[in-house]
């Protein structure tokens, strides 16, 4: 997944619409035939959540069923994966995960979360949106940059820093940047977005990787400082602050994308469906707005796209893993 601004735009998110539009939707008629779950494998309040809660609302009067989000965190999303995996393969039962669902069979020990594999037990589905990825202070820090965040912390070796799991894409992007900074960091894991930003919040840890969403409202009201966006390019959501790369840290490039997943061995004609859905949502006015405020890059599209998104994350930080020895803690 690159950082463009096509990539983004409701061009491709229309494109998504005109190539679904001729799909054959006859076996799907009678779906859904009872209220729909959104599994979403970390705990409530964090970027994740809040995405699927946007979605679960606006979903309910398009499909005629109320749709219910169930948190079910725990082994890097895998627990939440597995639950959907073992559901009936009828679209009733959707999982609403982060990337770290492909990230963690890498470092967790194997058979984590009973063994659940995206690729062989669920279908894509959508990749609903991306949320960027930064490098947040505590104001305990006492840095407002990343050049003064450094001096810091190569005077303190060792300094924790929090991310919302092992094996999220937070935790490879705080591995990336110890390696590329030459710093001596602990990483302090936690089990979701929400609770990592309460313990930064709090000076728990007075460095947070994370994503923007879940954040943006501690980043306005002064209570995170902002050092950098650990991607390749600048967000449009927020422009003002540089990239790693930027400031001398290179090669820090790590990208957290949204993904919904059904059942494998759900019919096509359900997965269209589902697909048509999340599209349409993704094109209200407020839907947008909501999102964006949120912290959320819209994407949308096809199963296919996503399906590519998982392939070159399960690629990409397999190597990682092994090059930066990630493991479970």
């Amino acid at each position: 997944m690159s950082h463009t601004t096509t990539r983004r735009s409701a061009l491709t998110l229309l494109a998504g619409l005109v190539a679904l539009a001729g799909a054959p939707t006859t076996h799907a008629q009678a779906f859904p035939s009872k209220p729909l779950t959104l599994v979403v494998p970390f705990p409530a309040g964090g970027g994740p959540d809040l995405a699927a809660r946007v979605f679960a609302e606006k979903l309910a009067p398009r499909l005629g069923q109320a749709v219910v989000v169930e948190n079910r965190p725990g082994a890097g999303a895998l627990l939440g994966a597995g639950v959907v995996a073992k559901s009936a393969a009828d679209g009733h039962t959707l999982l609403f995960t982060p990337n770290t669902v492909v990230i963690s069979p890498h470092v967790l020990a194997p058979g984590a979360g009973g063994g659940v594999d995206v690729q062989r037990d669920l279908m894509a589905v959508i990749a609903p949106a991306t949320t960027p990825m930064v490098l947040l202070a505590s104001p305990q820090l006492g840095a407002n940059n990343l050049k003064a965040a450094l001096d810091l912390i190569r005077k303190t070796p060792g300094m924790p820093y929090g991310s919302p799991g092992n094996g999220s894409p937070m935790h490879f992007a705080g591995e990336m940047f110890q390696r590329a900074a030459k710093v001596d960091l602990l990483h302090v894991p936690y089990r979701g977005v929400a609770p990592s930003i309460t313990a930064a919040l709090g000076g728990e840890v007075k460095l947070l990787f994370t994503g923007l969403g879940g954040a943006v409202q501690h980043i306005k009201s002064g209570k995170l400082v902002p050092l950098a966006v650990t991607e390749r390019a600048r967000s449009e959501l927020m422009p003002e602050v540089p990239t790693a790369t930027e400031q001398g840290v290179p090669g820090v490039e790590v990208e957290a994308w949204y993904g919904v997943f059904a059942p494998k061995g759900t019919p096509a004609a359900v997965v269209t469906r589902l697909n048509q859905e999340f599209n349409a949502v993704l094109q209200m006015p407020d839907v947008r707005s909501k999102l964006t405020a949120a912290g959320l890059e819209l994407v949308g599209g096809t199963p296919q796209q996503l399906e590519a998104f998982v392939k070159a994350d399960h690629q990409r930080y397999g190597t990682l893993a092994r090059e930066l020895n990630i493991k479970a803690d």
